[in-house]
């Protein structure tokens, strides 16, 4: 049998309303799964996976072209950042001095503010390691001091590999001239029946978490982490997402499902990669598991997605249609103390890793 060849080409997108070209890059394994990486937004815009008979179909929620990418969307597949997850009330101090970003969720700031890292061309080319049995992409990205409100010039650089054992890979660092905070990750929409296909209320969930982040009716952490055990929100085994999705808990009825983060097990050594979560669809016999370097992961079981987007065959995108699970450090770390910290000075790089696995494949 011949060693599997993974091969990284890019090719045109289309444009955004101003003009400005749009580029596609196609990461493919060899052996079945391949995945597609705009320069907007460093957006997953296509994860093809097999099932277990081998047939191949994309995994993650997406749009048309580039233009339905720049319309207003519920970042489908995008890098988000410079702080991905809310900021309450939009405001934090850092060395006595309060940044102000913008808000645009409930009175909060989500994702970086309005034209966050989401909304933004990145540079990109392939990495290193492209060609030495891997498909490797690298995107670039300068954001300016007070960018969002964000103090710091801050150089970002994501780089996404993909193997030949089909593990999607991404790579996070960051270094900046100013002391500043950074929370980035990425906000793929997971339906492993195959996007359109319906809800994931039937897929299993398995997350590497005791303890969750209760939060407001506006998503902001009460405070102190809270035990899983004995609530809606316990995944220490494996079971299926819409079990008690529609409990009467009062956490689940204010969100309208799962919109929360859990804090995952810690590390045996700081910066170690270890399982966070296990998603399976027992229909087409997919599995996925992430592992992070990062101290949580928050799930949204897209409780918002209402049937107004479809995809690229016109299958509309329904509530409940999808799972995210973003890796990331706590929602408003930059005014909780107590919280791993964000801040990332001079002198310093912000690393972080992630990995997308199918051992079904």
């Amino acid at each position: 049998m011949s060693t599997p060849h993974c091969t990284l080409t890019g090719s045109p997108f289309g444009t955004l309303p101003d003009g400005r070209p749009v580029h596609r890059w196609r990461l493919d394994s060899g052996r079945g799964v391949g995945a597609d990486v705009l320069t907007l937004g460093g957006i997953v815009s296509g994860l093809r996976v097999p099932d277990r008979a081998g047939n191949a179909d994309d995994v993650v929620l997406r749009l048309s072209g580039a233009a339905q990418y720049a319309a207003p969307n519920p970042y489908l597949g995008a890098l988000v950042g410079r702080y991905g997850n809310r900021i309450a009330q939009g405001e934090f101090t850092l060395d006595g001095r309060t940044h102000r970003v913008p808000v645009t969720d409930r009175g909060h700031a989500l994702h970086g503010g309005p034209d966050g890292f989401h909304r933004q061309l990145w540079t990109a080319a392939p990495a290193a390691a492209n060609g030495t049995g891997l498909a490797a992409l690298t995107l670039q990205l300068h954001s300016g001091d007070e960018e969002m409100g964000f103090p710091g010039g801050l150089d970002v650089e994501v780089t996404y590999t993909l193997d030949p054992a089909g593990t999607l890979a991404v790579d996070y660092r960051a270094r900046t001239d100013r002391a500043t905070v950074v929370n980035l990750t990425n906000h793929s929409y997971f339906n492993l029946a195959g996007a359109g296909s319906g809800d994931v209320l039937a897929h299993t969930l398995e997350l590497a978490a005791d303890t969750y982040l209760p939060v407001t009716p506006e998503a902001i952490p009460l405070g102190p982490q809270e035990p899983v055990a004995g609530t809606p929100f316990d995944f220490r085994s494996a079971h299926p997402i819409g079990d008690r999705i529609a409990a009467g808990h009062p956490q689940l009825t204010d969100a309208g499902g799962y919109d929360h983060c859990w804090v995952l097990h810690p590390p045996a050594h700081r910066g170690e990669l270890r399982r966070a979560a296990r998603l399976a669809d027992p229909g087409s016999g997919r599995r996925m598991e992430v592992w992070t370097t990062e101290p949580g992961i928050q799930v949204y079981t897209g409780n918002t997605l209402d049937g107004s987007l479809a995809g690229p065959d016109g299958k509309p995108y329904e509530r409940h249609g999808a799972v995210c699970l973003e890796t990331q450090h706590f929602p408003d770390s930059p005014n909780r103390p107590e919280y791993p910290s964000t801040v990332l000075r001079p002198g310093e790089e912000y690393r972080s890793r992630t990995e997308f696995r199918f051992p079904h494949v």
